[in-house]
Formats: structure tokens, sequence, C-alpha cells
């Protein structure tokens, strides 16, 4: 097993460690001891999708065998199509019904769409219980598993309805990656290099250098990039836990990325493709805002090389529609991230319609 790094997470109203390494889903009953400990009877439930279970619940189990309790496997479909409410609901039931009380523990065993609903159970089944995230896509490990957001969408929109609620621990096994078909992969990278791009000139151009070892899943600069990532996240959730200021610049590419998502009824490309064609209509708003013409060539340079598939047929003015309607609104006012440099974000609310018009049709190249 390769080297385990711990790396703490630490906000207003938790602390938890991100623990990070290969072959690590084998001393998951290990952790939970040490958080809940030894005989405390807890009953131990797992949310995850049949994919992920058909991969890897033999190694999931066997890790449990010398426990008394097996956990309780709940299952939910792959994709941001079964993000909804109903869906919720129906995993609630299941817990009531399995006998599922205040002292229960919740496992997402899964993506970032796992993660989230099942962070979201946690937080409102019998008013609050324990989970942990054991995150198995790229995206999950460096990103979405990590700060406490949960949510599910609603048909105006991704995440409408959510609430803060963070994990006891978050379990990334770098090996669980192994499986990860490209295009998932692709979609991490994209959100290690938003990471970059808004906070860590260095990390962007580690990622810039190493492109395709990364696309290869070379196991060092993948780990150093995972690594890097969530001590990002770690840094600015730890100074604005609820995004109230600083951890908006998390956001960037996501308001068009959400509204490619919406339109496109979260079928026609990942989350974290979306946010990479987010990011590119980010990077020319910036560019007409004063970002340098040869930085934003460089950043769009990095974002075409981890591989962007084809954009859905989309016209630039229903984008500009979908993106009025993004949670990022508040008070009626558009707030964007822009890049001011690489490895430096703000955010703005002065973007006018006309100007994401523009940056909309020249980051997607459309309507030329």
């Amino acid at each position: 097993m390769s080297r385990v790094r711990t790396l703490p997470i630490h906000t207003a109203s938790a602390s938890y460690d991100v623990v990070l390494g290969d072959g690590l889903l084998a001393q998951l009953p290990q952790h939970l001891r040490a958080i809940f400990g030894e005989r405390t009877g807890r009953r131990v439930y797992v949310v995850t999708s049949p994919e992920i279970w058909a991969l890897w619940s033999q190694s999931f189990l066997s890790a449990f065998s010398t426990d008394a309790a097996q956990p309780l496997v709940l299952q939910l479909p792959a994709g941001e199509q079964h993000k909804r409410l109903a869906a919720l609901e129906r995993l609630a039931q299941q817990l009531a019904t399995a006998g599922a009380d205040r002292s229960s523990i919740l496992i997402a065993f899964g993506g970032g769409v796992i993660g989230d609903m099942t962070g979201f159970l946690a937080a409102i089944y019998m008013r609050g219980i324990d989970f942990i995230q054991v995150p198995t896509t790229l995206l999950a490990q460096v990103d979405s598993s990590v700060g406490g957001k949960t949510g599910v969408n609603l048909s105006a929109g991704k995440n409408l309805i959510g609430c803060f609620h963070h994990p006891r621990l978050v379990l990334a096994d770098t090996g669980l990656l192994r499986t990860l078909p490209s295009a998932e992969l692709r979609a991490g990278l994209f959100e290690s290099l938003k990471a970059g791009l808004i906070y860590d000139s260095q990390l962007f151009a580690y990622i810039e250098r190493h492109a395709e070892a990364l696309l290869r899943q070379e196991t060092e600069p993948l780990t150093h990039v995972i690594a890097e990532s969530v001590r990002i996240k770690a840094d600015v959730v730890s100074k604005d836990e609820r995004e109230s200021g600083l951890r908006m610049i998390l956001n960037f590419g996501h308001t068009l990325g959400h509204a490619i998502e919406a339109l496109t009824q979260y079928r026609g490309l990942l989350h974290g493709e979306a946010v990479g064609w987010g990011m590119r209509v980010a990077v020319e708003a910036s560019r007409m805002r004063g970002l340098p013409d040869a930085e934003a060539s460089r950043v769009l340079t990095a974002i075409d090389s981890l591989g962007l598939p084809p954009l859905p047929r989309l016209t630039p003015r229903r984008l500009l529609n979908a993106a009025a309607g993004d949670k990022k609104r508040i008070g009626g006012i558009r707030h964007f991230v822009l890049l001011q440099d690489i490895g430096r974000a703000s955010v703005v609310n002065d973007l006018t319609d006309n100007e994401l018009l523009r940056a909309i049709q020249a980051g997607l190249k459309l309507g030329r």
C-alpha cells in the first residue's frame, strides 16, 4: 500500500480528516471503530450505485468479515437525473423500514451524486445522523466529498434543495480509481485544474506539465493532484464554511456548467466536463475584464489538453437564460467568478447579460 496522507479539515462547525492512499477500503472498519468506539452497537448502512457495487462489493464486504454485523446496502441508480427528492424519500423509507435510528451510520460509497444525496439523507433523517464519505470517483475525491455541501436537484436547477452537513471522515482510496472510465477521470481533472486556477498557480502549472501522465492515471502525479486539490478545498472551506465570501470562488466555471447540465437534463455531459466548458466561458469573461491575452490563451490550452468532449447543441441565448436561474444569484444579482490572473480569482456582481452572452459565444465557440 502506498503512503497514507491525512489532511485535516477544520471549520466553525466540524473537524474531520481526509485520509488519502491506495488500499484504504480494507481499513474502513478500523476507522469506524476509531471514530465511534469499539462496541457502540451502531448499525452501518451503505448507499451506493449498482455499478459501483458490482465492481467493489466483494472488497467492501470482506473488510467487514470479522465484524458481527454486516452493513445493510441501499442502492441508487447512477446519474444526476436520479438526484431528486423522490429518490431521497425512497432511501429514507428503506432506512426506516430497516430500523435505522439516531445512532446509525451512513456510508456514501460512490461518486458525487451518491455523496451529495447520502449527506443530505444523513442531515435530515431523524434530524441528523453521522455519515462517512468513501468517494469512488476522482471528482468526488478532489472536491465534492469535502466541505459539507449536500443536496438534490430540481427541474429548475442543480442543488437547489440541500444543507451543510459534514462527514465524520472522508476515506479517499486511490485504488478505487483504477476502474474509473476515462470520461470520469477527465471530469475530476477539470475540478482540480479549477482549484489551481483560482487559488494556486503551482497546482495549475503541475497539471499543465503532467496532463498526459494524469490522463494515463500514473500514480504519483495523480496522488499529488488529489492531495493538493483537497488542501486547497480545506483551506477555502476553513475560512468560509457557508459560502458567504471566499468559498464562492470555488464556483469558477460552474454558472455555465450548471446551465449546460440543466438544459441537457443531466444526460449530455458529466458534471466536471460541463464545468470544463463553463471555465472556457469564465476565461473569456475574465479576458473582457482585464485578464491578459497570454494568460487566457494559456488557460484555454490547458483546459483543452484534458480532452473536452463535444458540446451538445445549445444556443447562446438558451444558455444565458438558463444561467439566470443559477443559485449563485443573490438578491436578484448574478455573482460570477472571474480570474484576475492564474492562481487568483474574484467574484463580481456587475457582469452584464451582454458581456456573458459574448463570453458564451467565444468560450463555447458558438454563434461564429
